[in-house]
């Protein structure tokens, strides 16, 4: 198996593997449980709470989405990242890094994705 290949094979497991683990922890349970996330959402910038979930769920849902596929990748990382910062530098600035290290390490996999983007395996690539 050649180097690229290698490569692209381990851009798709870091893409799959940290978009499902986002969409499974935070997103859809913000999805299923939208009533409920309503009352629990923080509202740092005073947006309103049904706004503010919207766009968590855009960035915790639609974006892994579009990771997965290898669609829009790049741009997909940018809100991730956003509210990622948002909860931890605004929401919960009080955290340790022990008590937000899964928050520094969804930042760490969103940002090699963000840098090193999709790879060749991906939604309307063609195989060789």
């Amino acid at each position: 198996m050649s180097e690229a290949r290698k490569q692209d094979i381990g851009l798709l497991f870091l893409r799959v593997s940290g978009a499902l683990f986002l969409l499974w922890v935070h997103g859809l349970p913000k999805l299923l449980h939208y009533s409920e996330q309503l009352k629990l959402i923080e509202d740092p910038f005073h947006l309103g709470a049904s706004v503010t979930l919207l766009l968590a769920i855009f960035a915790e849902v639609l974006c892994p989405l579009l990771i997965i596929a290898g669609v829009w990748v790049r741009l997909a990382c940018l809100p991730i990242l956003a509210v990622l910062v948002i909860a931890l530098l605004v929401v919960h600035p009080e955290w340790t890094l022990f008590e937000g290290q899964f928050g520094w390490l969804l930042m760490i996999i969103f940002s090699s994705i963000l840098i090193a983007g999709p790879g060749s395996l991906r939604l309307g690539r063609r195989l060789a």
